[in-house]
């Protein structure tokens, strides 16, 4: 039986005159109590499905995503960053994947999305890495970003990432073979470039008044979370802890998780947490603009994305 899919091919539609803007929004913003919190599209990564599952047969997979609609092969994998304003203190939280990918090529627009809304990136003066792979690293490594960066941004790293990426275990992964080549590339770079700028910390660590970064590991030894709370409010950005696929299936593994049974785990907690407290969460790989709440739904979950506010 055939299945129409939706295409996955880019929509480019402009309004007036050519470079006016864009057509699809790039930006949302909520208020968590009294600090504001801004989702920001840095563009879709194409990517096969298999990478989606590779604990699971190709039927079920096929199941998934033919209920979404998507093709089987390949599809748009969502790439987010946030950038959040607690007081004084504005708190940028990974950078995207930057430039110089060819087959990432419609991604890597944060630092020009950051810009067109007004924010100066000498504004600044925190930046959370939740991990250092390549599309959380990348918008921090294209030239004259740095030069645009106040001299003593705080740049803060878990120190279990910064071990880890001074020799890589790719063993239990599962990706495409260009991607471990070009990770540990935009991972050494982000070193060189920052080392005197990087702020490692051990299990966690408070960014600035309601903002702080805490270890979860899994996905890679030093992946963290980002939390925010404010007068009883609360929203954790989860970095690559959870991806779409595990609200139905949790247990479904990722071929970019260095450690698949340690991220079930993980995103089981961040879910449960989430589920019995009513905290939002936002992700780097949810459709965008990734906010919403979680409600357990069997034996699975079920992802009830906020309801716009125009």
């Amino acid at each position: 039986m055939s299945h129409i899919t939706r295409n996955v091919q880019p929509v480019i539609a402009r309004l007036g005159r050519e470079g006016s803007g864009e057509l699809v929004a790039s930006r949302y913003a909520v208020r968590i109590g009294d600090i504001d919190v801004v989702l920001i599209s840095d563009g879709v990564l194409p990517l096969p499905t298999s990478t989606m599952s590779t604990n699971v047969s190709e039927a079920d997979r096929n199941e998934w995503f033919d209920g979404r609609f998507l093709q089987r092969d390949t599809f748009d994998w969502a790439l987010n960053i946030a950038l959040v304003r607690s007081g004084e203190r504005l708190i940028l939280i990974d950078s995207g994947v930057g430039d110089g990918f060819e087959y990432f090529s419609r991604a890597g627009r944060s630092v020009m999305r950051l810009e067109s809304a007004g924010i100066d990136l000498a504004a600044i003066t925190d930046i959370v890495i939740t991990h250092m792979h390549m599309d959380h690293v990348g918008g921090l490594n294209v030239d004259g970003v740095k030069a645009k960066l106040r001299p003593d941004v705080r740049i803060h790293v878990s120190a279990a990432e910064i071990a880890f990426w001074k020799n890589p275990d790719f063993s239990r992964t599962v990706m495409p073979e260009a991607v471990p080549p070009a990770l540990r590339a935009a991972a050494a770079k982000f070193v060189k470039l920052y080392n005197e700028n990087i702020v490692q910390f051990d299990q966690s660590v408070e960014v600035a008044h309601g903002v702080s970064a805490r270890v979860t590991g899994g996905h890679t030894p030093g992946h963290c979370v980002v939390d925010v709370a404010s007068n009883g409010e609360k929203l954790t950005f989860v970095g690559d802890a959870i991806f779409e696929v595990n609200f139905d299936n949790p247990d479904w593994q990722n071929g970019f998780e260095h450690d698949p049974e340690a991220c079930v785990d993980v995103r089981i907690a961040l879910f449960d947490d989430a589920a019995e407290t009513g905290a939002l969460l936002a992700a780097a790989h949810v459709a965008f603009p990734s906010i919403g709440h979680v409600a357990k739904s069997g034996e699975g979950y079920r992802f009830v994305p906020v309801q716009w506010d125009y």
